[in-house]
């Protein structure tokens, strides 16, 4: 949005001016106005008067107010949900030609599930996920015997490979000589001083980034005794371990030179993740990995992923991510990409809305659910893209078009028969066992190519 210079003049009386004068004060600080002149806020028996000049880069909105009390509840208001919408602004990296933080989009990674040491094996997955919109992939480089292995899947890679190190700080030098586009490192068990400064040399040579990636499951015995001398809740005192160990590599790294860092801090807990990245955001730029680390299997994985990656896209915290889960690498990448569409960050093509069914349902609503959604699937699959689109599949024709009202395109069942509208629109009304040809053909329509 471009920037706009306003003056303002608000009187009102009571908790609306508290309010807005309060949302100010919040954009001000985290530098998303800019004052040209000192905001005042005079109190007396009957008004609260705010006065000033502000250059800002968020508002469609006039901050220009007389005696509005309902005005400034509305616009105050709005500017809360700006703020809490804003994406935190961090520094920017490159991992290989994918550009994360500083505004990026929010990229998805995912980890191949393969024997590192067959190359043919984890290119192939990696393509798979590729085609799927994987961004970024993470390949596990557990000992040197799989270094050359690695050194052809980085190389043969239609996206960027991270090498994922423990234990060995000598792996990590290797796959950077691999050429690998990035390394992830576990704080926990890397090692100290000496052997960061290595790792640290290899890192600017070579110019790729690292990612730190504190984990719950891995941290030093040192943190683990913090821990269990805590007297706070286990979710803080997990979470407050996370941050400091994250912050303690970070600043040997730097130290030693390291500039191109991104950080994560993974807990299994979906509190103590959501806490830890809270704080870390308010302490450092750093680009952050958001994710919840063995998170489960599909079900219970994807619940988890959903609540902690969701809180935390939702107030602006995250620039890439990835859902763990115990299944096919393709279903970590599915969740990924819902949860960014579900938060706002990504526009679904297309959107599939669906009620949850109850007496009224005269139709086997989930098997049309089921054969639309393999339908859509097919399609993007064969290489065809769908515009930017609603589509909802109702089980009732007495509600089912006005609950879905603004889809282009829906289906709502009855008895023996299935209705077609858009918009809200009635446009067919055919015999059940046509039904899915008769949406399969209007579906076409919303096809782009």
């Amino acid at each position: 949005m471009a920037s706009a210079t306003a003056s303002f003049t608000t009187y009102a009386t009571g908790s609306f001016i508290q309010h807005a004068f309060s949302v100010l004060k919040i954009l001000v600080a985290n530098g998303k106005v800019v004052l040209q002149e000192p905001l005042r806020l005079p109190t007396t028996s009957k008004t609260n008067l705010i006065e000033g000049r502000m250059t800002g880069f968020l508002f469609n909105l006039s901050l220009t107010h007389r005696y509005g009390r309902n005005i400034l509840r509305s616009d105050s208001l709005k500017l809360l949900d700006q703020l809490d919408a804003m994406r935190k602004k961090t520094r920017q990296i490159m991992i290989g030609s994918v550009a994360v933080g500083g505004g990026a989009p929010i990229s998805v990674q995912s980890m191949t599930k393969t024997d590192t040491g067959d190359a043919d094996a984890t290119l192939a997955q990696i393509a798979q996920l590729a085609s799927a919109g994987c961004q970024i992939i993470r390949v596990a480089v557990p000992s040197k015997s799989v270094i050359k292995a690695f050194a052809e899947i980085a190389s043969s890679s239609p996206i960027p490979v991270i090498a994922d190190i423990h234990f060995d700080y000598r792996l990590a030098i290797a796959s950077i000589e691999a050429k690998a586009h990035a390394v992830r490192i576990n704080p926990g068990n890397i090692g100290g001083e000496k052997e960061l400064e290595a790792l640290s040399r290899a890192l600017i040579d070579y110019g790729i980034p690292v990612r730190i990636g504190a984990n719950s499951g891995s941290l030093s015995e040192k943190q683990r005794r913090k821990i269990a001398a805590s007297v706070s809740d286990r979710h803080e005192a997990m979470a407050a371990a996370l941050v400091d160990s994250a912050l303690e590599q970070c600043r040997m790294l730097e130290r030693f030179g390291v500039e191109k860092i991104k950080v994560s801090l993974k807990a299994s807990s979906v509190l103590s993740s959501v806490i830890a990245y809270r704080r870390f955001s308010r302490l450092s730029d750093y680009p952050l990995h958001v994710g919840i680390t063995e998170a489960g299997s599909l079900y219970s994985g994807i619940i988890k992923s959903s609540v902690g990656i969701g809180a935390l896209l939702l107030e602006g915290i995250g620039d890439t991510l990835r859902v763990s889960l115990s299944a096919d690498p393709l279903e970590e990448l599915r969740a990924a990409i819902a949860i960014l569409e579900a938060a706002g960050l990504r526009r679904p093509r297309p959107e599939i809305v669906s009620c949850p069914t109850c007496g009224r349902t005269k139709v086997n609503l989930l098997e049309i659910l089921d054969k639309v959604e393999k339908r859509i699937e097919e399609t993007k699959k064969n290489g065809r893209k769908f515009k930017e689109c609603k589509i909802a599949i109702m089980g009732c024709a007495v509600n089912g078009p006005g609950e879905a009202s603004d889809a282009d395109l829906g289906i709502a069942g009855a008895s023996g028969f299935g209705a077609i509208f858009k918009k809200g629109v009635l446009v067919n009304k055919v015999p059940e066992a046509e039904l899915l040809d008769s949406f399969f053909s209007e579906l076409e329509a919303l096809v782009e190519n």
